[in-house]
């Protein structure tokens, strides 16, 4: 899969357009953070996990299922 990182002036003019201005210094730090949970999403996106269920089927013993304390 191709990566096409976010620019700073990409999160600058992004940014305007949902209505969030940024101030220019926070431009760079944005992108950075941006590009960093796209690697993680991308990285999560890989994992196989084959038949595993969602975390929601899993019922520990001892603890009430129906979400009562």
């Amino acid at each position: 899969m191709t990566s096409v990182e976010l620019t700073a002036g990409e999160v600058a003019r992004w940014a305007l357009h949902a209505g969030l201005p940024l101030p220019d210094e926070r431009h760079t730090d944005v992108a950075a953070t941006a590009n960093y949970i796209h690697t993680v999403i991308r990285t999560l996106r890989e994992l196989d996990f084959g038949e595993t269920p969602p975390a929601a089927a899993y019922n520990i013993e001892g603890t009430a299922a129906d979400a009562t304390l």
